[in-house]
């Protein structure tokens, strides 16, 4: 049996419960997936501030998880929130969703488009399109949503959703749709049949690149940039996360 940590670095358990049932679907049936929500944090993640505030609280979540047991842990925000510093922490592989769902849309499209929530994620984002060698094939727009809206079905944001989307294929030219916030990811296969073109949820992404990095016995090189931290003091707050 593969296990997986799979890190909502949000506090809003309602979301993560979305993303549970979409890593389940994802997941095949070896794999146990276990689905937590940060105990600290912001109740969303819409841009740099939010995200600073989100790491500590994530990187503890995958620090239990890892104790207990894991044997890889995903971190599902789009801004692939703590990545790197996650993985110079654990020992076992941490995937972001981000950079999984952009690895299997190139697998599949020359060009597509990643549709995320407001205008302030949309320049995280494009910056990890940019990093993850991606820039000559994607295109990122904003919905013009809030992530919390996701989770009001009277508020109209699944409609934005697919306005932008149907804007993407005309103005992008786009062959693949990537939907850039894990609280969309129950919407992948019902957008899928609605456009009839792939449209890739992140969080299912992640899961099976996660179960195939354990399958092959794969995890995070630490010569180099991700070797563990250098034994220090922390202060005040911090004191807890000390290496």
């Amino acid at each position: 049996m593969t296990r997986l940590l799979v890190v909502n670095p949000n506090t809003t358990a309602t979301m993560t419960e979305t993303i549970a049932a979409a890593a389940r679907q994802a997941a095949g049936g070896e794999t146990a997936i276990e689905a937590v929500t940060s105990a600290m944090g912001p109740a969303s993640i819409e841009g740099f501030y939010d995200e600073a505030f989100a790491v500590p609280g994530l990187l503890a979540t995958i620090a239990a998880g890892e104790s207990g047991g894991a044997q890889a842990a995903i971190i599902a925000c789009f801004d692939d929130t703590g990545l790197d510093a996650a993985r110079a922490m654990a020992a076992i592989p941490v995937l972001g969703i981000c950079e999984s769902a952009l690895t299997l849309a190139a697998m599949i499209a020359k060009r597509f488009t990643v549709v995320t929530t407001m205008e302030r994620s949309r320049v995280p984002i494009e910056e990890l399109v940019d990093r993850y060698g991606m820039a000559r094939k994607a295109h990122v727009r904003a919905a013009n949503i809030s992530v919390l809206s996701l989770e009001d079905p009277n508020s109209g944001a699944r409609d934005k959703l697919r306005s932008e989307i149907t804007r993407a294929i005309a103005e992008d030219n786009a062959e693949a749709i990537v939907l850039g916030c894990a609280g969309m990811a129950d919407l992948a296969r019902t957008l899928q049949v609605e456009f009839g073109m792939p449209v890739i949820d992140g969080v299912g992404a992640a899961v099976k690149q996660a179960e195939a990095l354990v399958a092959l016995g794969l995890s995070t090189s630490k010569r180099g940039a991700y070797a563990a931290p250098v034994p220090k003091p922390y202060t005040g707050m911090l004191a807890q996360f000390a290496p």
